[in-house]
């Protein structure tokens, strides 16, 4: 939750909270997007309060991990189109502030040097499919129904499309985001998508066991990794290998 400067939360920060549930295993985070007779779909309150809450977590230093998951049956079914009325040419501040937040929320669990796991069941779909794959790893449940199925309803899912190619081949992309197709637990698994399938009811359970093994690593020699690996996956090979010399240089100072 933001704070004001005199430490105390805004009546909007107030409203903001309930759609998003925050708790501290220890060093982990639990986020739980909290609309579930919504599916947990995005509007704007909701994705807010996610960016804000991950931006907390990223500057708390008692915070070494942080599990991304959902209230109720589903993760979450994507923006809530509810919305959409209000979003139209005719205000083009609304839209535009509102596409960037949604960009920056999609790619901001990569950024941070804190490691975040998505414990993921039932739906995870438009933007909440590429909430549940932005995250470092992602635990799902076999009750998981995957993709982009925006087309259906005449939306471009545009501000997903750069996370989904940089996980999956082109052809099988294109396929989810022209079809609407819906990928199984086991096709998730099959394709890289998900690092493992439990039950349903274990997605949170599965995802804390690794979040606490994050946990009991050295945080910075644990930021220096994820900051690495995810600049490496952008550079050409000898330019990421001199990132590397850098990093095994300055590992030195990690030891405990």
């Amino acid at each position: 939750m933001t704070v004001t400067t005199s430490g105390q939360p805004t009546d909007a920060d107030a409203a903001d909270a309930d759609v998003l549930l925050v708790e501290d295993r220890g060093p982990v985070r639990v986020l739980t997007l909290n609309r579930p007779d919504k599916l947990n779909a995005l509007d704007t309150a909701l994705t807010r309060a996610l960016s804000t809450a991950l931006t907390a977590a990223e500057d708390d230093t008692r915070v070494r991990a942080v599990v991304l998951t959902g209230a109720g049956r589903a993760f979450c079914a994507g923006a809530d189109l509810s919305e959409f009325s209000a979003l139209t040419p005719d205000q083009p501040e609304a839209v535009l502030e509102r596409a960037a937040l949604t960009a920056h929320v999609q790619t901001q669990m990569q950024r941070m040097g804190t490691p975040v796991i998505s414990a993921v069941r039932g739906a995870a779909v438009g933007g909440g499919a590429g909430l549940a794959i932005g995250a470092d790893m992602t635990v799902v449940g076999t009750d998981l129904k995957f993709g982009y199925p925006e087309l259906r309803h005449s939306i471009v899912p545009a501000l997903v499309m750069t996370g989904l190619q940089r996980h999956l081949g082109r052809k099988l992309a294109f396929e989810l985001v022209s079809t609407g197709r819906l990928l199984t637990a086991a096709e998730a698994l099959e394709h890289g998508l998900a690092n493992r399938v439990v039950d349903p009811d274990d997605v949170v359970e599965s995802a804390l066991g690794t979040a606490q093994q994050w946990a009991a690593v050295e945080p910075r020699a644990l930021r220096a990794a994820k900051d690495l690996f995810y600049r490496v996956a952008d550079l050409p090979t000898e330019a990421a290998m001199r990132a590397g010399q850098d990093v095994n240089a300055l590992m030195r100072g990690f030891r405990r």
